[in-house]
Formats: C-alpha cells, structure tokens, sequence
C-alpha cells in the first residue's frame, strides 16, 4: 500500500512528495475510467483528496503551502459531494430498516424509500458530473505540478510532531464537545478530526508496525461509528423538515423514532471506544508517536550506511 511513509524515502519532504503524486495519480486515473462508472470515479477523486489533506496535515507546522493546497482539494471534493449525499440518505435509510426489520412493517415506511430513490433519480437526470470531472481532472494536473516544489522547512520530526499534536488535540476537544452537548454537528465534527488522526497513523504505520496498526484499525472503527451517526442525523433532518413529502406522517414518526434509537446506540458505542483512543494528553502522544518516527528513521539511515560499506 502506498499511502505511507518508507524506510527508503530520503526525507519526510520527499516522502511526502511521492506519497502526494500516487494519491493524485489515482484520482487522475479514476477519472480518465470515468465512462465506465462516474460514481464511482467521483467517490475515488473525493476520497483523494481526503487523503491528500490528511497527508499535508500531517506535516503542517513545517509545509509553508498547507493553506493554500487544503483549500485546493478541499474544494476538489466539494465540487463533487452531491451525487454521494443522495446515495448516503438512501444508505441510511436501508440500515435503520434492516436494523429494526423484526420491530416494523417494512410496507408502512416504504414511501420514504420510494421518495428518496425519486429525489436521487432527479438528481440523475441533472447529472453533472462528466463536467465536474473534467474541472477536477484540471485542478489535479495543476497540483501534481506543484508537489514537485512540495518541501518541509525546519527538522522534519518536530514538523511531524507538532501536526500529529495539533490534530489529535482537536480530535480531543471535539469528543469533550460532542459528549458534552449531543448534539450531532458536533459529533460530526469529531468525526473529521477522527478521520485525519487515522490517515496519520496509516501514514506513519511503518515506524512500528504493531502498535501503530493497531491504533489506526481503533481510529477507523472509531470513524466508521461516527460517519453511520452521521448519515442518520443527516436523514433524520431532512425527514424532520418536510415530512409531507414522505408519506404518512405516524409512519414519518416512527422512522424518526427509529433513527433516534439507533443514532443514541451510534453514539454510546463512539463515546466508548474515543475514551481511549482520545484518553492520552496530546503533548504525550505527539511526543511518544515522534519518538516511534525518530528511531524508525535513524534505523533506516543506519541500515543504509551498512549496505554502502
């Protein structure tokens, strides 16, 4: 797998710079296979992009061009978010359904199914994402020209150790925030400082395999969680608002009611497994994970020295 530093990668710059080029060299070839799935080609691009801003992240105190690259593929993946939030609210609604299929007759909520498959149909016939595509196919070749000039400024552990600390101490006072109101922008909000805590131990797993795949399978388990609670509260918003257009209103109520259930056990079982994956202090665990980094790197320039003699 490719999204990860390397024992031979001369620098965390040129790690950085390799890691950045395969990313957008994936998303350029999702695109060019676009005729044969867009969907699918505009999920790849997003996901891209994800993972782009993970990496630069990571990296932020030492990367002078972080400002102006997040907001590139930032706006890369906004550009192509609505086709994927039709199929998340149908997704949604299908596993509150099979969650509770023994608890409810399928028939009586199944005009919500059938409004939500004729909104994402509609939403086809105004597809526009052979354009999109293009725009974001423009955008990309103009970044990979600019991670050639990609570079760290100053020592490349402390630029590792201050973006692991900075986004794992956001990640910290999302979950404070999120417990302590319940409120589902907030729990969405963990989320996104979640994921990126999950791109960086995938990133610097090598440093010591075990420990730090461990922690990164947690840190997905942890995203997953909160992405699912999510997506309902996303469905229950737009059932909340205009509950005529899906069919009778008790059969509205109980779906909601439903959503409400699931979404409490959602986020009882995230509020768990945070605890500990957000349990350390931020400075120990930046210190500590840049401490795997920096013995890992020395390794690797040793063992290098070794084989030229």
């Amino acid at each position: 797998m490719s999204y990860r530093f390397k024992d031979d990668d001369e620098s965390l710059a040129a790690g950085m710079r390799r890691i950045a080029g395969d990313q957008i060299g994936r998303a350029l070839r999702s695109i060019a296979d676009a005729a044969e799935d867009r969907a699918e080609a505009v999920h790849d691009v997003r996901k891209r992009c994800k993972k782009l801003r993970g990496l630069i992240r990571l990296v932020r105190p030492g990367f002078a061009g972080y400002a102006p690259e997040n907001a590139a593929f930032r706006d890369i993946a906004k550009s192509l978010a609505g086709a994927r939030d039709a199929d998340a609210l149908i997704d949604s609604y299908d596993l509150v359904a099979d969650h509770y299929h023994h608890q409810i007759d399928r028939h009586a909520i199944a005009s919500v199914r059938q409004r939500l498959t004729r909104d994402r149909k509609a939403l086809a016939k105004e597809d526009d994402s052979a354009a999109l595509l293009a725009a974001a196919r423009a955008q990309l070749l103009a970044a990979r020209e600019r991670v050639r000039g990609w570079a760290i400024d100053g020592d490349e552990v402390e630029a590792l150790r201050g973006g692991l600390h900075k986004s794992y101490k956001r990640g910290v006072k999302a979950m404070a925030q999120a417990r302590r109101t319940g409120d589902p922008a907030d729990f969405h909000e963990w989320r996104k400082r979640c994921k990126y805590h999950w791109y960086h131990l995938r990133l610097i797993r090598d440093a010591w395999p075990a420990p730090l795949t461990a922690r990164a399978g947690e840190a997905s388990a942890l995203s997953d969680l909160l992405g699912h609670h999510h997506d309902l509260a996303v469905l229950r918003g737009v059932l909340a608002g205009e509950p005529e257009r899906y069919g009778r209103a008790e059969d509205v109520e109980l779906l909601v009611g439903l959503i409400d259930r699931r979404g409490a056990v959602l986020a009882a079982r995230a509020t768990g497994l945070g605890a500990r994956l957000f349990g350390e202090a931020p400075d120990a665990m930046a210190e500590r994970i840049a401490g795997y980094w920096r013995v890992w790197r020395d390794e690797g320039v040793a063992h290098r020295v070794a084989l030229a003699e």
